[in-house]
């Protein structure tokens, strides 16, 4: 016991500091992010652009779907360019041009060794004026701002001589039919480009992204200091590995637990409200067959980008709401299997029911499908309807990755999250007022759970003139924090205690793990949240931190694949644990996917020399798929088969459609991963060396024939995928459909007792 005192002690301080350092560096990042300024005028006195033309231009570019429409900094889609990267290679080629005075292919190497000296002299010059608020260009520069802000125009609007390349970019014609708005969208990329190429303040070539994008017409290369704070990572990381391991393997080991003789879960009998939980794990089914069925059609079409197999299907579902709906849906039914996991232990652990919790469990239920069904429909309504930007931001599709929901609906499912702790807390008080050796397990269960609802106050942070740099800052608390992070400590702990009740571990190891294993985990993961802002004009400070940290996330993650070894072996261990096989199997893909996809796959892009090449490559893609499926999915859906296993009588289920859902879904997402994604994260990687991430992202390499054939790849593997999912699906249903009578009769003996 005071051995757990002092490591509760330590997750306090742990957590308490790392917040403090996460706060501070906030502060950093908004009193250094680049400057918005109140005007963009020529050295005549023009005005090219407003401050407030680039504050409405990002409005604008959410609105229009945002990073589900291409990419700003890095963060965002795949198949059109990152805005940010084109911009600043197109300006660079026409003020070569300008400067040149005829073809650029006829200069000698002296006239183009001076051409080019003085286009990165000008472009890297930072001409901001604190006491104006301006940002001077030269009537030169200024020609070159004017072409490209005319190619972009007529992109967003309808210049017929653009209609191929916006089908190679997936986009619709007229996607901003106000031509003010098109002119804000335009002041809004010079803006994210000018950060991207000027040099800081007092800083010698560096930008305010710290050189990102890789760009050799303007001088943007590596900095120094990411590649020694990627050394330093990897050193870190090899010692931290080290380290890890020989205290692991040094330490005394308590004997294993002995399992008992029968399935202690045998005899359980479901509450009411752990019966109403049913219907969360059939919406879990239905959401996740519907972001298949949008991942196929977004996946299709980076080789038709108007069609889906010669039907014109963008014109009712375009690729920003395929898209949308493909990575919004993922986060919906993986968080709804875990909130239903935990009503479900909540009266399973405490042994009482209180009064009314059927109730709150099936008012959240449907609160829960009213917002998922309001914010996909209002999404899809406002961006095929050119709804606008209060629109967007309050009730359609904010354009933000994984965040995209209008506001709106973001303060509804606050509340219904708040109120979803409400009923687990009050359905574990009974077990955290009883001493018990399970105590510990079950106070980080809801420790963990009021963080899941706290935190996501977070994607309140933000609002409609918010600066995107702090944007992104507040985006990657919620996406990293809260799915990353929390979630994942809170379906830790459940696993745990799943195991600890089925007798495989022991209820003192357990407690003593999972909070060994959580203050590792945040210690890590909590600055590690810095890895995603290396480059959204921020301070270099994230860089050093965020890559020493994000080394130290990949830590914990090496035991975790023996871990699951040793799950497996010691389910094996009695003729009863056949009836959790694939539950448990389930962990087991969680654990390997975490070393592969989360450890392996995410180091491969984390350190700053690596990302510096490969943000918004598909680099990502393989990392994101991997993890997201494969840790938090499958974690998803072996805590979903847990609880209808208890659910439903025993002889109902129909085990043997299990493996080839298991298979199927595992192998398809590693042909997925391995013979599509990453081969083409690697193939842009070397286009993004080799000329730049401008390149890498053009429509040149997107639909170049090695892309187009790595995109046929995903065929095998997301057949594969689909039909072990469709397997599970039938699974899940053909135990609805037998066992509604059953379960009824289930129901009543609860009630009667």
């Amino acid at each position: 016991m005071k051995n757990n005192k002092m490591l509760w002690r330590w997750l306090a301080f742990v957590f308490v500091l790392s917040f403090g350092a996460l706060g501070y560096l906030g502060l950093q990042i908004y009193l250094t992010a680049p400057p918005i300024p109140k005007a963009v005028v020529t050295t005549g006195g023009e005005v090219l652009f407003t401050g407030e033309q680039v504050q409405l231009g990002q409005q604008v570019w959410l609105a229009s779907g945002g990073q589900q429409q291409g990419s700003v900094w890095g963060h965002g889609a795949y198949v059109a360019p990152d805005w940010s990267a084109d911009w600043l290679h197109r300006e660079a080629v026409a003020l070569q041009a300008v400067r040149a005075g005829k073809d650029v292919a006829t200069l000698t190497a002296s006239e183009r060794g001076a051409v080019d000296a003085a286009l990165k002299e000008e472009m890297r010059r930072n001409t901001y004026d604190e006491t104006t608020g301006a940002i001077t260009v030269s009537a030169q520069r200024a020609q070159a701002i004017r072409s490209v802000a005319r190619h972009y125009a007529g992109l967003f609007g309808d210049d017929a001589a653009l209609d191929k390349l916006r089908d190679q970019y997936a986009m619709r014609g007229n996607l901003l039919p106000d031509p003010a708005d098109r002119a804000a969208l335009t002041a809004f990329f010079f803006w994210t480009s000018w950060a991207a190429s000027t040099d800081r303040p007092g800083e010698e070539n560096l930008s305010y992204t710290s050189n990102w994008p890789y760009e050799p017409l303007v001088g943007n290369k590596m900095t120094d200091s990411a590649a020694i704070w990627s050394m330093v990572s990897i050193v870190l990381l090899l010692g931290a590995i080290a380290a890890m391991l020989w205290l692991h393997g040094g330490s005394k080991h308590e004997p294993q637990a002995q399992p008992p003789q029968a399935d202690p879960l045998l005899g359980a009998v479901a509450t009411p409200s752990m019966l109403a939980t049913r219907k969360y794990f059939f919406a879990v089914i239905g959401l996740m067959l519907l972001q298949i069925g949008m991942g196929v059609v977004t996946a299709h079409y980076a080789v038709e980008g108007g069609s889906f197999f010669g039907i014109p299907l963008a014109q009712v579902l375009p690729y920003v709401v395929s898209r949308t709906v493909h990575t919004q849906i993922g986060i919906f039914w993986i968080a709804t299997a875990w909130l239903a996991t935990g009503l479900f232990v909540a009266p399973l652990l405490s042994g009482k029911e209180p009064k009314l919790q059927k109730l709150g469990v099936d008012l959240l239920f449907w609160a829960l499908i009213a917002i998922v069904v309001g914010s996909t429909v209002t999404g899809w309504l406002g961006t095929l309807q050119h709804q606008g930007v209060n629109f967007s931001f309050w009730l359609g599709n904010q354009g933000l990755e994984y965040t995209s929901m209008g506001r709106v609906w973001q303060i509804l499912l606050f509340v219904g999250l708040l109120f979803w702790v409400f009923l687990l807390g009050r359905a574990l008080w009974p077990a955290l007022k009883r001493p018990s050796e399970t105590r510990g397990l079950i106070a980080m269960v809801f420790l963990s759970a009021t963080c899941i609802g706290g935190f996501y106050a977070t994607s309140l942070a933000w609002g409609q003139h918010t600066h995107y740099s702090m944007v992104e800052y507040w985006r990657w608390w919620l996406v990293h924090l809260w799915v990353e992070g929390f979630f994942e400590v809170f379906a830790t702990a459940v696993v745990a205690l799943i195991f600890t009740n089925l007798g495989l571990v022991r209820a003192s190891s357990a407690n003593r793990a999972i909070i060994a294993e959580t203050i590792v985990f945040l210690f890590g993961g909590i600055l590690g949240t810095l890895h995603h802002l290396y480059f959204t004009g921020t301070p270099t400070s994230v860089i050093a931190v965020g890559a020493v940290f994000s080394a130290l996330e990949v830590v914990p993650l090496t035991l975790i694949g023996l871990e699951a070894l040793q799950t497996w072996k010691r389910s094996q261990e009695m003729p009863w644990l056949a009836a959790w096989k694939w539950p448990v199997m389930c962990f087991v893909a969680v654990g390997f996917w975490n070393t592969v996809g989360a450890g392996l796959l995410g180091f491969a892009i984390n350190p700053p020399a690596s990302l510096y090449y490969v943000q918004g490559l598909n680099m990502t893609a393989a990392h994101g798929h991997a993890a997201l499926f494969g840790v938090y999915g499958m974690l998803g859906i072996g805590l979903m088969l847990f609880c209808l296993r208890t659910l439903y009588p025993r002889h109902l289920h129909a085990d043997k459609l299990l493996a080839p859902a298991y298979w199927g879904m595992n192998v398809g997402l590693a042909m997925m991963v391995f013979l599509s994604l990453l081969p083409a994260g690697i193939y842009q990687a070397w286009a993004s060396v080799s000329k730049g991430l401008w390149y890498a992202r053009s429509a040149e390499i997107i639909h170049s024939p090695v892309m187009q054939a790595l995109v046929w790849l995903r065929v095998p593997g997301d057949i594969l995928f689909a039909i072990g999912a469709l397997f599970l699906a039938l699974y899940a249903f053909r135990l609805l459909g037998w066992g509604r009578s059953r379960a009824s009769a289930i129901a009543g003996t609860a009630a009667a007792a």
